[in-house]
């Protein structure tokens, strides 16, 4: 019985990670709608420490995320531009604004931000 446990754990274990399960399972998939909301001014202001701004940056996979335009608002951050978030009044994070000066606070669902933008989804993401 005890093989037959290991056995099982060690095939979930591979099935988990070769199934898709994490960031890094989003690959190139998002890099293409992050790269249209980037194009389109929308940007993303966060801070590192922010568990929501995590949430969000998850969405798009490690890949894609690296495509918004991100802006790091603690000055301990990589990149920090405290400066840029203090002129903007950015107050809650993370924050998107957009190229209308419109903003929307919070964790924002892909679906959203491709309304707002006009981006396309992938088709699998829809």
């Amino acid at each position: 019985m005890a093989n037959f446990l290991k056995i099982a754990c060690i095939t979930l274990i591979a099935s988990l990670g070769f199934s898709g399960c994490g960031t890094d399972a989003l690959g190139d998939r998002y890099v293409g709608f992050a790269q249209c909301l980037t194009q389109k001014n929308a940007t993303m202001y966060g801070v590192y420490w922010c568990s929501h701004c995590e949430d969000q940056k998850r969405l798009f996979g490690k890949e894609g995320f690296r495509e918004v335009n991100y802006v790091e608002c603690d000055r301990r951050g990589k990149n920090a531009k405290p400066e840029l978030c203090s002129a903007k009044n950015i107050e809650s994070t993370p924050t998107w604004e957009f190229a209308d000066g419109s903003r929307i606070e919070g964790k924002i669902p892909l679906e959203v931000l491709a309304q707002k933008t006009g981006c396309s989804l992938p088709a699998e993401a829809k």
